[in-house]
């Protein structure tokens, strides 16, 4: 029965993500920054490969101080703004001539080389148990960074001891975005300006929703069928959290098709859930 514990769920999904292209190590979760909910070193890097010239004059600028000015600002953007409109936009900084990206969507037509590149050098991050409140020590089964940001929570729970119910009963009621009797939020369990979507997966189901309220909130189903019956193949978040980024509608209406991460070496791409 030991095989069927969480823990190997979560090894399954972790190790399934990392052959898509994910990075993840077993010491991530504490270089995790709870106050601003970033994964820092991902930001940094992907700021310094993918538009050096922006990260000499920052370095310029604020000398030994230019991460945390770029941190800083990047929290602060993403708190008066949300982290969709950070990842589509990116953010503006001062001594910058144009807004720093954060992220590089899919383009529509392979033919310009520079975004090709930026779009392969998105750092797409997993990590577990990941311990986010600024209040105690609870963790999360799996976080999803893009770039330092997150964008999705998922707690997982296997058929063989618990049920998918379990795992959106801990997010409306041990994973509270406000906890009770304290004056600041989780940052990354706020909304809009903390992950885009948390995910209550079992071996069969997934529920997920984009708006954590307590015991209100609601969970809607995310499940693609199996083979014309209910619920999902075994191990559905394998094939779930791995679309190809994609930006369409570059007009006045901007989709992100869901969840809004992938594994970059896929070309399986899931629509349904729109920001």
């Amino acid at each position: 029965m030991g095989l069927h514990k969480e823990i190997y769920f979560e090894n399954e999904i972790c190790d399934h993500l990392a052959a898509k292209g994910w990075l993840t190590s077993q010491g991530d979760a504490a270089n995790y920054d709870r106050t601003r909910a970033l994964f820092p070193s991902d930001v940094l890097a992907w700021v310094q490969d993918t538009q050096p010239k922006a990260w000499e004059t920052l370095q310029k600028n604020h000398g030994a101080q230019a991460a945390d000015v770029l941190l800083g600002r990047l929290r602060d953007s993403i708190n008066q703004r949300g982290t969709l409109d950070v990842l589509r936009h990116g953010i503006e900084l001062l001594g910058l001539r144009q807004p720093l990206a954060l992220a590089q969507f899919k383009p529509a037509l392979a033919i310009n080389p520079d975004i090709l590149n930026k779009y392969a050098a998105n750092r797409l991050r997993v990590v577990r148990q990941l311990r986010y409140s600024l209040h105690n020590e609870n963790a999360l089964d799996v976080g999803l960074f893009l770039n330092g940001i997150p964008v999705a929570t998922a707690e997982l729970k296997t058929d063989f001891t618990q049920s998918v119910k379990d795992a959106i009963d801990q997010y409306r009621f041990d994973r509270e975005p406000r906890p009770k009797g304290q004056g600041s939020a989780e940052p990354l369990l706020s909304f809009p300006n903390g992950a885009l979507v948390h995910f209550a997966v079992s071996n069969m189901e997934v529920y997920m929703t984009t708006r954590l309220e307590g015991a209100a909130t609601r969970f809607l189903p995310f499940n693609r069928g199996d083979n014309g019956a209910a619920g999902n193949p075994p191990y559905l978040l394998c094939f779930t959290l791995t679309p190809t980024l994609s930006h369409q509608g570059r007009g006045s209406n901007p989709t992100v098709i869901a969840p809004l991460i992938c594994g970059k070496k896929s070309g399986q791409r899931i629509a349904g859930l729109k920001f």
